[in-house]
Formats: structure tokens, sequence, C-alpha cells
């Protein structure tokens, strides 16, 4: 039996399409079409109005988000079954090794803890992770997950992006940097 050029294309197009729903592989893709976010322009920036918000550490000290003024903050919303959270995880480790003692970082999940201390576990991450005990503030209010920010010293958004994402490229670091200052 001869094959087609036709049904060799066709056959090749459903491997990749089945490859791309496979998990392990889902995660590779994602990771690898994921690009540095991109830093909102000073016209695009806004202040988050913060009145009331509070997080209940999963595995850090419960943190009211007045006592982070005059740090830079990097949130993240995420989910231990999310292939895009999933996929930028190790970039964000990258950086968190970096950074950790420079910038607050915020690993905000509505999962329980002994999930993700499993999610933790088999993946050697240690990033601080909390559930909220208050309404998000409406700037950082997302219908999808990841959902990701960083805040200068007085908590302009200087990034928002949803989706997956490289954190841990040049851009972030001198971002990074220039806020830390």
């Amino acid at each position: 039996m001869k094959i087609s050029k036709k049904q060799l294309t066709n056959i090749a197009f459903v491997l990749l399409i089945g490859l791309m729903i496979f998990p392990p592989t889902k995660v590779y893709f994602i990771r690898l079409f994921s690009f540095s976010p991109s830093i909102e322009s000073v016209e695009n920036q806004h202040k988050i109005t913060i009145a009331n918000w509070k997080l209940k550490g999963l595995n850090a000290k419960n943190i009211d988000i007045k006592d982070l003024n005059n740090k830079v903050v990097f949130v993240s919303f995420w989910a231990t079954w999310c292939p895009p959270c999933i996929a930028e995880m190790p970039s964000m480790k990258a950086l968190y090794e970096d950074y950790k003692d420079k910038v607050t970082f915020l690993f905000i999940t509505n999962e329980d803890w002994n999930t993700v201390n499993k999610f933790y576990n088999k993946r050697s991450y240690d990033f601080p992770t909390y559930n909220e005990l208050t309404s998000t503030p409406k700037e950082l209010k997302s219908t999808t997950i990841p959902a990701t920010y960083i805040l200068s010293k007085d908590h302009n958004v200087m990034v928002a992006k949803k989706g997956a994402a490289n954190w841990n490229a040049d851009s972030i670091r001198s971002l990074l940097d220039t806020l830390i200052k």
C-alpha cells in the first residue's frame, strides 16, 4: 500500500494535535511559545486602589497588602491543574531564586495546602503561597489563569500578563532592578 503525500500530511497533523493535547507535551509546547511579558507604557499604568486585601499564608505568614507599602510586588494567580501555569513555573522559580530577598512574591491559589504542597514537592518549588481572605482588588481581577502582575513600590501595575510567559527574561530582570532602586 502506497501512502500519498496528502495522507502523510494528515497523519503528521493528527500526531501534532495529539502531542499538543497530551499533558506533558502540552506544557512543553506552551513553554516553548511563551515570551517575555510586555511592560506597561506610562500612560497605561494604573495604581491599585487597595482598601482591604488580606491573604492567608499557606506556607508563609498572613499578609495585609497595607504591609507591602514601599515594596516591589510580584503577584501570580495560578492553580496546580493549569497547564499554562505549570509551563511558566520554571521561569518563575529562576526569577524567585534571584529576587526573593528584594521583591515580595505572592503566589495566590484557591486550592488547599495539601494539594499545593504535593505539587511543590514533586517539582522542588518553595514559593510563598496564599489563599485570599478578602476580595481581589479590581485592577488585579482576571477570569483566566495564570494572571501575573508586577507592582511598583507605590503599587502601580507595571506588568499585567494573562497566560503563560517567560518571567526569567532580561526585560523583567531589568524592570525589577529599576523598581528596586
